[in-house]
């Protein structure tokens, strides 16, 4: 495989490329044991019997006149239909508009964005940046201060004077390491609507080359030194900034995901003459050299985006240590501009999804996160110090156990901790090499943890399951299996599910839990088995692929969509990515709003007064919002027209 082959290539799909299933399935014996969907609703409906004796929320327990009372008064909306357009549509009585752009000025004195030529890396450095992902917005002292992540460029887009997106300079690698990072900035509502507060004192960028201290066991370690940084303390930048999270201090957990595509070894770059076979050699010869370890994080001697060919920092035959530094979850501080922003390395490293706070019923505090790849696992934070309002809080994230969890076949579950004493490494190594020590304890291997999102209003907590293709067919990056089983029910699992969990005595401390699954998306106009979904999904409301995952203060959950919208086979009638509201207390779920084709639905925060909620459109087709100019992701305001709360 050579570097021409890779540009238009998902993060997956990159991957699976690099590492492709072996042409005889080691699990075919597995497959044929997946789950009937019959098999299924037994299962979650006999953990509903239980769960109804427990005092817990049964899945679907929509039978009832209680439960169907509840799902009326819970849903404000007429849900709406498919859509296979290049533009937003939410229900009748609501309306939206933009409040930010990719490349929008943050500052006054920023060129504006050309719709033909996009921008530069200077203007870029103080504009919104790319493709919007996770977000959360801030009172402080009285104004609204939103932080949205930007989690990557679309290379054709964001230099669209290169004919192929290829980056052919310094100055095209500076663009697109300005496009991505983190965006915190005032917005403030006006007749028209919300909009960003130019010159505001609590704009910044934080971008691939900002600043960071690192934190936690790895701060220091070998592994995190390197030439420029000969202590390993500070690392520049953070990359690939995927989902979210909010301190209940006030802080901002920013969570760095596919970080391992940034990376190149300079000795893979193409050499003008060569043959494709000369091509293939160099690159597996260049991939030799590289640690052991980077095989399990996805680092490889070639890069989709080639910063290696002209940022030192990003070429491993420079700089091997560089990608240690990356893959853990941020902290900056939105009503603090000039605090250095802190990289968590006690989180654990990973493909971090989002970071979702809870407290345990003593004040630790504790923060759930998935590793978003096939086959990996899904982690809880416990802090040792307990929470305590106007009290210091730098030991919250720094001091505590790292989790990862372990489902059982009858819906337990058991949070294993990633210590010296149960994985034989030291703390630096388990937070550096997280997966490795999961996979030591025999943690149980996910269908890609996504959004992790915690009820308010109930001791329960969600995980979107987005897909899994290699479900049963082929183990994970580190070798472990991926039998068909327990929260991960289906083989070739294309469609996703959401496992939820009880933890034990309603305490988000507990070691121990029970679970069972909200939903498992699918197409039941295709399918007549466990791939037509959960009794919850019929025509109407069909979706695949949840990724974005948020309650409201009603304790409703926004699930938001990033999977095929091709609207055909598999996915026929699911139209664009979408965002849906589920009740967690009768399993219906009614869909709100559908993107352009060809976005993402990600990101949700709402307005202070909860009368606007926010979500990001990411990677948009066409040239939306804009005819005729270059598509842009942008950050969008949902609000009802009568103008009352809306989540």
């Amino acid at each position: 495989m050579t570097d021409p082959d890779i540009r238009h290539m998902s993060f997956d799909e990159f991957d699976e490329a690099r590492d492709p299933r072996p042409a005889e399935q080691e699990f075919d014996r597995v497959v044929e044991r997946a789950l009937s969907r019959r098999g299924f609703l037994q299962g979650v409906l006999a953990f509903g019997s239980a769960a109804t004796a427990m005092g817990l929320s049964p899945l679907l327990n929509s039978g009832s006149a209680r439960a169907q009372t509840a799902a009326a008064s819970r849903f404000t909306f007429t849900p709406i239909p498919i859509a296979t357009d290049f533009d937003v549509h939410v229900p009748e009585g609501y309306s939206w508009r933009p409040v930010a752009k990719w490349g929008q000025p943050l500052f006054s004195d920023v060129a504006d964005f050309d719709a033909q030529t996009g921008t530069t890396a200077a203007a870029q450095a103080r504009a919104f940046g790319e493709n919007t992902d996770g977000m959360e917005l801030f009172s402080v002292d009285g104004r609204e201060v939103i932080c949205v992540n930007h989690e990557y460029v679309n290379l054709e887009i964001n230099l669209p004077g290169r004919p192929d997106g290829t980056p052919q300079s310094a100055e095209d690698v500076a663009l697109l390491q300005a496009a991505q990072g983190v965006a915190v900035f005032e917005i403030a509502k006006g007749d028209a609507g919300w909009d960003v507060v130019l010159d505001s004192p609590d704009n910044r960028r934080i971008t691939n080359t900002t600043p960071m201290e690192l934190t936690g066991p790895a701060a220091g370690h070998p592994l995190l030194q390197t030439a420029a940084d000969p202590e390993g303390r500070t690392v520049l930048g953070t990359l690939n900034n995927c989902g979210a999270g909010r301190t209940p201090w006030g802080t901002y957990l920013t969570c760095e995901e596919n970080f391992n595509g940034y990376f190149g070894h300079s000795a893979a770059l193409p050499v003008e003459g060569e043959t494709e076979d000369q091509a293939k050699a160099r690159v597996e010869a260049a991939a030799a050299t590289l640690p052991k370890e980077f095989k399990r994080y996805g680092i490889g001697a070639e890069s989709v985006y080639r910063y290696h060919a002209f940022d030192a920092r990003f070429d491993l035959s420079q700089t091997p240590n560089e990608p240690t530094r990356f893959g853990y979850a941020g902290e900056p501080a939105p009503a603090d501009p000039a605090a250095m922003p802190k990289k968590r390395t006690a989180l654990g490293r990973f493909k971090h999804e989002n970071a979702a706070c809870a407290l345990a019923a003593d004040g630790r505090v504790v923060v759930y996160l998935g590793d978003d790849e096939r086959g990996e696992f899904l982690y809880k934070w416990v802090s040792r110090d307990a929470y305590v309002e106007g009290q210091p809080t730098e030991t919250l994230l720094v001091e505590g156990t790292l989790f990862v969890a372990k489902f059982a076949d009858d819906m337990s579950g058991q949070w294993l901790a990633l210590t010296p004493e149960t994985t034989g490494m030291e703390a630096a190594e388990i937070a550096i090499h997280t997966r490795m020590a999961g996979s030591k304890l025999g943690a149980t291997t996910m269908d890609r943890p996504e959004w992790v999102a915690v009820n308010p209003v109930a001791p329960e907590a969600y995980c979107a399951l987005t897909n899994n293709t290699r479900r049963g067919v082929k183990p994970n990056a580190g070798g472990d299996e991926t039998p068909v089983g327990g929260p991960n029910p289906r083989a070739e699992n294309q469609y996703g599910q959401i496992v939820r969990w009880y933890p034990v005595g309603g305490d988000h401390g507990a070691e121990s839990f029970k679970w069972d699954l909200f939903v498992m998306a699918g197409n039941p106009a295709v399918h007549k088995d466990a791939y037509a979904g959960s009794p919850n999904v019929n025509e109407g409301n069909m979706f695949n692929s949840p990724d974005g995952m948020m309650f409201d203060q009603f304790g409703m959950l926004w699930i938001q969509t990033d999977g095929d919208d091709s609207n055909e086979g598999d996915f026929a009638g699911q139209g664009n990515n979408q965002m849906l509201v589920g009740d967690p207390v009768t399993g219906r779920i009614e869909r709100f709003l559908t993107g352009p084709k060809d976005s993402e639905i990600t990101g949700f925060t709402v307005s202070s007064d909860r009368s606007t909620i926010f979500v990001g459109i990411q990677h948009p087709g066409g040239s939306w919002p804009e005819a005729g100019g270059l598509p842009r992701s942008a950050l969008i305001a949902i609000r009802r027209d009568d103008g009352a709360v809306i989540a």
